[in-house]
């Protein structure tokens, strides 16, 4: 009889702890399927921003114009105007023809002599003519605001060409760096410097001669 009924009691006791498990089961997985899709949906109120997308041009020629002044090595500083046309290749890589001209003053040698003459006033008259390769360094943006940036690139610049000066032609090798900010898609501005080199014998002696150029231009795109 004891038996019996001690069988009866460990039946009913896992029989509850049963039931009891089933149900802390469905709670903890959020019920049944019927559960599921009783329950709301929520939906998350996001604010949609409207994103203008740069409109820059296909076009891959550039022309424009320079302004700027240009160290001739022992021939003082002057302000050099130019010209410049560019035909973009791919993204980084674009070609330039380029052209300029400014004026030589005397050399200190010519001021301290007072008659001695190196130059007439028709060969101190220098201009270059240049066939460059550029690269895009570093594309990127310039903030100029919090609400406003432009498209800009950082780029290296070099060629060969030719120099005009002292009644001569010389060949010429020109090695710089630039910056191109474009605030239009059809319109870009300019600020690089150039170094121009070049062999030269007016003092006696023939040497390599440093002529330095930094300009400002506008170019636009076509």
């Amino acid at each position: 009889m004891d038996s019996r009924v001690l069988f009866l009691f460990l039946a009913s006791t896992t029989l509850v702890m049963s039931l009891s498990g089933c149900a802390r089961f469905r709670a903890a997985t959020g019920g049944g399927a019927e559960d599921q899709a009783q329950a709301p949906i929520i939906e998350p109120e996001l604010d949609r921003r409207d994103i203008e997308i740069a409109a820059i041009d296909t076009e891959d020629f550039e022309v424009g114009f320079t302004a700027g002044v240009m160290s001739i090595e022992d021939f003082g500083v002057n302000t050099s105007l130019g010209a410049r046309f560019a035909y973009h290749i791919t993204e980084g890589l674009f070609v330039e023809l380029a052209a300029g001209r400014t004026e030589a003053e005397e050399t200190s040698f010519e001021r301290l002599s007072g008659a001695a003459q190196l130059l007439t006033e028709d060969q101190r008259s220098l201009s270059y003519y240049d066939l460059s390769l550029g690269y895009n360094l570093f594309p990127g943006e310039i903030y100029m605001s919090p609400g406003r940036a432009f498209n800009s690139a950082i780029y290296l610049i070099g060629g060969v060409g030719k120099t005009e000066f002292a009644g001569d032609g010389r060949f010429t090798v020109s090695l710089g760096l630039g910056i191109r900010v474009i605030p239009r898609d059809w319109f870009a501005i300019h600020a690089d410097v150039r170094d121009r080199i070049f062999d030269i014998d007016l003092l006696g002696q023939e040497k390599t001669s440093h002529n330095i150029e930094a300009n400002f231009g506008m170019t636009f795109f076509f």
